[in-house]
């Protein structure tokens, strides 16, 4: 039986007085892919950043409405809003790594957890860079600057960084848009592997993309959200002519 990890009820956004997503309810299952689509500007990176409310950190934003992880509304006064970004991880569209060594970018959030002991931080590394499918090109190197890698290595290297502190959720905004077309189908392959044990929401401009690794779809247009199904469904038979004038290419 598959759970919904992620929900939201008639949730909208405010950019200050103007409406950035309106009267959104969707519901996310548990470790599947859910791919956002939608031309720029429709929402769909504005909604991702709401999972774990990154978009606190804007001025002016407001936001009604529900947004459930596990049943929990994440903006009830009391929630542990550092708590949150440990269980829900996210993937920017540029690889950010910080300008220190491949180890210490994966060592860096468990030890801000208190975690110091050096078996336990190198075990940690070790499984993170091996799940994100990069221990086998950065094993003998962990002492180098991540700033020396490929930018499709070093994207991997941000995800196992997002992985090294154990969330259930990852959050992926565009994260291979930046990449080059092998390292691209790296990062997809990846994704694909990493559902067997985390819930994966991704928004992408590609489309083939969202058909090649997403088990639902949802897409955007205007801050709403038109339709969400089987990705299958999205893309051969969808309900809405909006969502099919998109797929065909004939806007957005």
């Amino acid at each position: 039986m598959i759970l919904d990890k992620i929900h939201t009820e008639k949730m909208f956004l405010y950019y200050s007085e103007k409406v950035a997503l309106k009267d959104i309810s969707i519901k996310i299952p548990e470790k599947r892919v859910t791919a956002f689509i939608g031309p720029s500007g429709c929402g769909k990176s504005t909604f991702l950043r709401s999972l774990n409310r990154m978009n606190d950190l804007i001025d002016g934003v407001k936001i009604e409405g529900k947004v459930m992880i596990d049943n929990i509304n994440i903006y009830d006064k009391n929630i542990d809003v550092v708590n949150l970004r440990k269980k829900v991880g996210m993937v920017f569209q540029k690889s950010n790594p910080f300008a220190k060594s491949i180890y210490e970018n994966i060592a860096y959030g468990p030890k801000i957890n208190g975690i110091n002991d050096k078996k336990q931080l190198e075990e940690i590394v070790e499984t993170a860079l091996k799940n994100a499918a990069i221990w086998d090109e950065v094993k003998d190197r962990l002492g180098d600057s991540a700033l020396g890698l490929s930018g499709g290595q070093q994207q991997r290297l941000c995800i196992a960084r997002t992985l090294a502190v154990n969330p259930e959720i990852v959050l992926m905004d565009e994260p291979a848009s930046a990449l080059d077309p092998l390292s691209t189908s790296k990062i997809e392959e990846l994704i694909v592997q990493l559902k067997e044990h985390y819930t994966i929401v991704i928004v992408t401009h590609n489309m083939q993309q969202a058909a090649r690794i997403s088990d639902n779809t949802a897409f955007f247009y205007l801050g709403e959200l038109i339709e969400y199904d089987k990705t299958k469904t999205i893309f051969t038979n969808p309900s809405k002519k909006q969502t099919e004038d998109y797929i065909t290419g004939r806007f957005g």
